[in-house]
């Protein structure tokens, strides 16, 4: 291998074509950055306040449906608890008109139960006239035949009252 010396023999030097080549070198590089922070770096901090103005829109708008969507929690827990309350009326309400209900059926079934006692006792003293009147009859078709009886024999006053007494026995097992 070969080393390459300078013309004073020494490996690097500081001379003067160096030290302006040195010189060309950072006007260049201050030059470019320069040069490409005025035409890059505003538009990459414009984009990049773009970009962080479209993130803190998401961020608040996220922020404003959270709020929405805890508002609208409370209002559906509200509106759940109104429910309930609403349920618990309609269950008593409904509760008290069954009562209502079973206690008017009551009166309705003592009223007619009452109705038909009383058709009962009116059959039964119809039934007590009708048989009475079927004894009266009874007793007369007796009396009538006891008369005829009475009249075929003429007889005389023991017979008579005898045939009374058979009379009177035969009446009282009718009635």
């Amino acid at each position: 291998m070969t080393i390459l010396l300078d013309a004073g023999g020494r490996v690097f030097g500081l001379d003067q074509d160096t030290l302006i080549e040195i010189g060309i070198y950072l006007f260049n590089a201050i030059f470019f950055v320069v040069v490409f922070t005025w035409i890059l770096y505003k538009p990459v901090k414009k984009f990049m306040k773009k970009r962080a103005d479209g993130i803190n829109a998401q961020m608040d708008a996220a922020a404003d449906t959270a709020a929405q969507a805890e508002e609208m929690k409370t209002l559906y827990e509200q509106k759940l608890h109104e429910l309930e309350s609403e349920r618990l009326k309609v269950l008593e309400s409904a509760h008290e008109l069954a009562a209502e209900k079973s206690r008017q059926l009551m009166e309705e079934t003592e009223k007619e139960t009452a109705g038909m006692k009383e058709r009962a006792a009116a059959e039964m003293l119809a039934e007590r006239e009708r048989a009475a009147e079927e004894i009266r009859v009874h007793i007369i078709d007796v009396a009538s035949a006891m008369a005829e009886k009475f009249m075929a024999r003429a007889i005389d006053g023991e017979a008579r009252g005898r045939l009374f007494d058979e009379t009177l026995a035969e009446l009282e097992k009718v009635l």
